[in-house]
């Protein structure tokens, strides 16, 4: 995930301004199952504090202890980490454990190609063997062809037992919120702690602040027949949350000339075929595709009822979505959770 590099590289910055070294650890194989999957990661400071997170919690303690050598002496090297024993995960982990070194020129590569919502590629080289030392190493590519290792003791050579994990990740999840009440702001806090970026529109006529929406991306106050809306992809959801039927409707009618995977609008169920109705009338033209993606009301039926609970149940639905699952509890499941 994106967002989980972008904390690992901003407390790397932190780190390297105060003097201390950095150490990158990244799960680069996996044999058998295990909590989480190939290409998750964790930063170990010299002081030996950590960010992020390769497993619940007991891998993490193994590995900042076995990459206190590499602090030392700045050597790479593979270790394993064998849940079948300790986790009941049935799976055995490969990680690698390299250095962690920023230079100024990758941190406003790094920046430019987030704010520009773009793909970075990341190719880890290791072995599969246990407390192996040796050349093993990162390099994240970007998409105008610039590439950079994470060590600069590593060089970058593929040998036939050599093994490459490669790992491409897309922008952050975008949310819209259109809507400026306490209930849009239970909403931004939900989706900016799952790492969306959330950009939030409320009304020109009581335009708020960005203070007012904790882990927003940006907020503005505009209006509907004014709006014009960027980067709207599949990697993009809306929810529309105005209280207001006219306004919901004039920003549907808006939407209607892009291609969002996800229009959640809250509202009460005998409101959806009005909606409909007259979205018939002003967008004739209007194709089944886009009125398959709108969800009115907006969430799963888990018996919300708290902001705090409509927005969990909203964010839910929206992955459901996007990740193309139909929601139904995991205990029904006798095999893999993740494919």
């Amino acid at each position: 995930m994106i967002h989980e590099l972008k904390e690992i590289i901003s407390q790397a910055v932190i780190n390297q301004q105060k003097g201390l070294k950095n150490v990158l650890a990244t799960v680069v194989h996996l044999e058998g199952s295990s909590y989480r999957k190939p290409g998750v990661r964790m930063l170990i400071s010299e002081d030996f504090n950590s960010v992020g997170a390769v497993s619940g919690g007991c891998v993490e303690k193994e590995i900042i202890h076995r990459a206190k050598s590499i602090f030392a002496d700045n050597t790479p090297k593979i270790i394993t980490y064998d849940g079948r024993y300790k986790l009941g995960c049935e799976g055995i982990l490969y990680i690698l454990i390299e250095p962690f070194f920023l230079t100024n020129d990758f941190i406003k590569t790094f920046s430019k190609a987030n704010s520009k919502r773009e793909t970075v590629k990341l190719e880890s080289y290791f072995i599969k063997e246990d407390e192996s030392y040796g050349n093993f190493g990162t390099v994240i590519t970007f998409e105008n062809n610039k590439s950079f290792q994470f060590s600069k003791f590593f060089k970058q050579q593929q040998k036939a037992n050599v093994g490459l994990f490669s790992q491409i990740l897309q922008p952050s999840f975008k949310l819209i919120i259109i809507g400026g009440e306490h209930d849009a702001v239970k909403l931004c806090k939900i989706a900016a702690t799952l790492g969306w970026e959330v950009d939030v529109i409320t009304s020109v006529k009581d335009s708020k602040q960005l203070t007012d929406f904790p882990g927003a991306n940006t907020v503005i106050g505009n209006a509907p027949e004014t709006i014009q809306f960027t980067n709207i992809t599949e990697n993009t959801a809306i929810v529309i949350m105005n209280h207001s039927y006219v306004q919901d409707l004039k920003y549907v009618v808006k939407l209607t000339e892009y291609t969002p995977k996800y229009i959640g609008i809250l509202g009460a169920p005998n409101r959806r075929e009005r909606l409909f109705n007259e979205l018939f009338e002003l967008v004739p033209e209007i194709s089944d595709e886009f009125l398959d993606n709108i969800y009115t009301p907006a969430g799963l039926h888990i018996g919300a009822q708290t902001p705090e609970e409509i927005a969990l149940s909203i964010v839910a639905e929206i992955l459901s979505v996007i990740r193309e699952k139909k929601p139904f509890s995991l205990r029904e499941i006798n095999g893999k959770i993740h494919y």
